[in-house]
């Protein structure tokens, strides 16, 4: 901590009268025209500049978590506008305090769980039936635990998400496949022997398991999915200016109210 008579410190940016710093680069002369905004989003975050390998995958884990149809955080950021037209921001926000445990907060769920489990060995498994071996102990922990397995099953893609092989071949392709991969393909592979079901390994997961094999915080993942839902729900504002839908929709709910009797609460427990 300091006081400030040392100055507060910062690696990213800084700006004087004539020039703007960034990462250590020159804002204006290195960076602007000269890198995606991908690529600076990562280095902003790791404080190193990935390589095009890391920046082909980062990229494409916040495609595939840009926009995924009237979710729950599209539908609040378009009501959100409709309520109040003259706060983007406000929309914007709506959506975003929506990216939780059943809608972007897998991402991180997933990259945090399997890290768990790596770390718990000294060496990730040599060879994919170590690895097999390894994710049928995990889920069968998860299963007597009570406990789901993040990343696994999806409420529409029951056959297969197709944004996770997608995925998983960008990342072989530029020698990214590391251990969160892996594990998280063998939870694939072996979970229906424990679970007497096949579910999907969804894209969420998927992109979770992919950032922290690029090494990223993962305390940061939920803000990486949170960054590629920015996009999509500008993508909705932008819809929705052009051919609102939001009215209708909130006439649809409104216009289907049942009045019931008051609940009393069941529970015992108390309100103040």
């Amino acid at each position: 901590m300091t006081d400030g008579t040392d100055g507060y410190p910062t690696a990213l940016g800084a700006a004087d009268r004539t020039r703007i710093t960034l990462l250590g680069q020159d804002l204006a002369e290195d960076i602007m025209g000269s890198v995606g905004f991908g690529e600076l989003a990562f280095w902003l975050a790791a404080q190193r500049r990935p390589t095009p390998g890391e920046t082909r995958v980062f990229e494409a884990v916040l495609a595939a978590l840009a926009d995924h149809g009237f979710t729950p955080t599209a539908i609040v950021t378009r009501l959100t506008y409709l309520s109040a037209p003259d706060s983007i921001q406000g929309a914007l926000a709506a959506g975003l305090l929506g990216g939780g445990s059943r809608f972007l907060g897998v991402t991180e769920d997933t990259g945090a769980f399997l890290h768990a489990v790596l770390a718990a060995r000294d060496d990730p498994p040599a060879d994919e039936a170590g690895w097999d071996a390894l994710a049928l102990e995990t889920v069968r922990a998860r299963r007597e635990a009570g406990q789901f397995v993040p990343g696994l099953g999806h409420h529409l893609h029951k056959d297969g998400d197709p944004r996770t092989p997608r995925l998983m071949r960008i990342a072989t392709e530029e020698g990214l496949f590391g251990p969160h991969l892996s594990l998280f393909a063998a939870i694939g592979r072996v979970h229906p022997r424990v679970l007497g079901r096949t579910l999907p390994l969804n894209g969420a997961g998927v992109c979770g398991a992919a950032l922290a094999d690029l090494g990223l915080p993962l305390a940061l993942l939920r803000g990486f999915a949170l960054l590629a839902r920015t996009a999509g729900l500008i993508g909705q504002l932008a819809e929705e200016m052009r051919s609102p839908v939001a009215r209708d929709i909130f006439l649809a709910v409104d216009s289907h109210n049942r009045p019931v009797p008051p609940q009393p609460d069941t529970n015992g427990g108390s309100h103040g």
